[in-house]
């Protein structure tokens, strides 16, 4: 078993000990697809006590939202570097005189 597999399995396990269905859990875990954000919901069920499965989607929609914008910030330092290195070192093509 790896570590994501490990990870799915606990936050269903919790979910299921809160009284909700273990599918539920699993529609969670596959939306969540890491085991970062799959850690930061366990976490989030374990202290905030949510009351309703409308609360832990609410959650898990949030935690989606901050990985995405994770993930375009990343991107942009990227291209943001890449561009950086083109107005330094130019194209690579020497100009025609």
């Amino acid at each position: 078993m790896d570590e994501r597999e490990r990870i799915t399995e606990e936050l269903i396990k919790q979910l299921v000990k809160m009284g909700y269905p273990a599918e539920f859990g699993a529609a969670i875990a596959n939306n969540l697809r890491t085991e970062k954000t799959m850690s930061r919901m366990i976490r989030y069920l374990r202290n905030a006590n949510p009351r309703s499965a409308e609360e832990i989607a609410d959650e898990m929609l949030a935690i989606m939202e901050d990985r995405n914008r994770w993930v375009q910030k990343k991107e942009a330092e990227y291209y943001n570097a890449k561009y950086n290195e083109m107005l330094y070192n130019g194209l690579g093509v020497e100009e025609a005189e």
